[in-house]
């Protein structure tokens, strides 16, 4: 069983997500609920639970603030939200799932199908130390980004990607220091989204490449960009006059 809290100022979204566990996560075993940053920092301190359910915003406070509270204790987070896209886009740099309101009950499950297929002693302390620290720059460009790979999670440095290859519902990710390649269980288009715009361009239906890793534009056979690996990556006839645009601003 998955020793469990709700941290959830909304009673109506509360009283919605425990019906939702009770009817959909057997494996889930909910030890109480809290409706506050305060309260909900003494709920994990005196459980201290396998998985925290957090809403982002609370009447005194927000998940992170808790979060900064309750720093020290090894446990992992959903976060529940509305919206709030500064605090989604630090969440998904940091490989932190995530449900948006209303809550499907499909949505929940998979998230914690794939909680218990990632659960690891260790990661979990790492990735919202990882979080906060995302979350407290004042933009959306983050240095830094988290990679889920098979059981582990590794924190890299976003410049060090030179190039993201889709295969089939995975993203390949090829580093450099020598080449080093990461199988990531998410799409190609996810990480076009995520990954700042001004840096990476998507040059092919399966690729997308980090614009300061090219070293030379082959003219031959369509054009190719030839990357700091030595890999040779085929430009798309409608990606091509994007693609020369943006070499002409590095």
């Amino acid at each position: 069983m998955i020793n469990t809290v709700i941290i959830e100022d909304e009673k109506k979204s509360l009283d919605v997500l425990v019906k939702l566990i009770a009817a959909h996560c057997p494996d889930l075993n909910l030890l109480g609920t809290a409706e506050s940053v305060a309260s909900g920092v003494e709920l994990i301190r005196k459980h201290n639970p396998d998985l925290v359910l957090l809403d982002i915003e609370m009447a005194d406070g927000s998940g992170f603030d808790l979060l900064e509270k309750a720093q020290g204790m090894n446990y992992d987070v959903i976060f529940t939200t509305a919206s709030d896209q500064h605090a989604l886009r630090a969440i998904k740099y940091s490989a932190i799932d995530y449900l948006l309101k209303p809550i499907d009950p499909e949505e929940l499950k998979a998230a914690i199908d794939k909680f218990t297929k990632k659960r690891t002693e260790n990661t979990s302390l790492e990735n919202l130390k990882f979080l906060l620290q995302n979350f407290k720059k004042p933009s959306d460009n983050y240095a830094k980004i988290t990679l889920p790979t098979g059981n582990a999670y590794e924190i890299i440095n976003v410049k060090d990607i030179i190039r993201c290859e889709a295969d089939g519902s995975y993203t390949s990710f090829i580093l450099a220091g020598g080449g080093k390649k990461m199988l990531v269980s998410a799409s190609l288009k996810h990480y076009e989204d995520l990954l700042p715009a001004e840096d990476f361009i998507r040059v092919h239906h399966h690729h997308l490449i980090n614009i300061h890793h090219v070293v030379r534009y082959l003219k031959t056979d369509g054009g190719y960009a030839v990357m700091t690996d030595g890999s040779q990556i085929e430009i798309s006839r409608r990606k091509k006059d994007a693609f020369l645009q943006r070499l002409q601003k590095i």
